[in-house]
């Protein structure tokens, strides 16, 4: 086997929690409103004094569609590589989740969208990483069309990186003995602990490669992978209204917690719960961190993770409530 790779340190803008502030300046009604992935457009993006050149294009799938978002998530390409010395440095290509809509309700579930991703930071270092950013768009002529809350999510190879691993490549499919049992397992606990269902491990959407809403990370030389989750804005905690569960779990609402890992790890499940028990004043203190996220949100997001952790308060618990729906 070849020898594992040093884990590297994050890229600069991953390196910290503080909001930024940002100015996005383009075409920007043209791109943020269009639903094809097609349409790409030259922008600028500044910070402080730094004006780097980007490419703009929409992404996503659900929040692509008009009827769920008025404006769309972002990709933002960079045009060269940002130098050195930039926040923006080792840059290349970065999703950014945008606002959707502009009513404030919206910024509350974008922060609560922020928090699940740190709250998964609390629990392992094989997670995305997230910056939050003040961005002020403003179309090509100078005038500004709104300053709303986003957030950048870290590159996988960068995750792959700062975890000494490398980026999986796989297809449509993979075996479920090929996931690292424990990760795994961590993975299908949280996803219940937030009461998030649109997710699969080992399977992409059709037509497209492994796997929904989680890519796979693997050690050098290693067979068993780890499955990294993100897109959480179906999750009950983030309470999108356009969020409803998937067709084949029976579930009334996306409220519901329903457990969806895999059987063969239901040692590691209960390992991974009590982990995460541990883990409770944490991350009930991450949700206290959150900037501009409103005391009616906290409180509502708190009290949610709360019936979540009674659920799994013990082993016992934890074999009632989650291993006798395991797949």
């Amino acid at each position: 086997a070849s020898a594992a790779a040093p884990a590297v340190p994050p890229t600069p803008l991953f390196a910290d929690d503080q909001p930024i502030r940002i100015t996005l300046k383009g075409p920007i009604k043209q791109v943020a409103g269009s639903d094809s992935r097609s349409t790409v457009v030259s922008a600028t993006l500044a910070n402080g004094a730094e004006s780097l050149p980007v490419r703009l294009s929409p992404r996503g799938i659900t929040r692509l569609r008009k009827e769920t978002c008025q404006f769309a998530p972002l990709r933002v390409d960079f045009s060269g590589a940002p130098p050195q010395t930039s926040l923006f440095a080792g840059q290349r290509r970065l999703k950014l989740v945008t606002h959707c809509r502009p009513n404030d309700a919206f910024q509350q579930h974008l922060l609560l969208e922020y928090a699940a991703y740190r709250l998964y930071n609390q629990l392992t270092p094989l997670s995305f990483r997230v910056r939050l950013a003040q961005i002020d768009y403003v179309e090509d002529s100078g005038k500004p069309v709104t300053s709303r809350l986003g957030f950048f999510i870290e590159d996988l190879g960068d995750v792959a990186r700062r975890n000494g691993m490398t980026e999986a490549r796989v297809g449509a499919r993979i075996p479920v003995p090929s996931l690292a049992p424990a990760d795994a397992a961590r993975f299908a606990v949280f996803q219940y602990l937030i009461s998030n269902l649109d997710w699969a491990m080992q399977a992409g959407p059709a037509n497209d490669t492994c796997c929904h809403n989680s890519r796979l990370i693997v050690p050098a030389g290693a067979a068993s992978m780890t499955t990294v989750p993100y897109d959480f804005d179906y999750a009950g905690f983030v309470d999108a209204p356009y969020a409803v569960p998937p067709e084949k779990v029976r579930v009334s609402s996306v409220k519901s917690r329903y457990y969806r890992g895999f059987c063969r790890h239901n040692a590691e499940a209960l390992k991974a719960a009590a982990e995460i028990r541990a883990q409770r004043p944490a991350m009930l203190a991450i949700l206290a961190q959150i900037p501009q996220m409103n005391e009616g949100t906290r409180r509502k997001a708190s009290a949610f993770l709360d019936r979540s952790f009674a659920d799994i308060a013990t082993d016992q618990a934890g074999t009632a409530n989650l291993l006798k729906t395991c797949v």
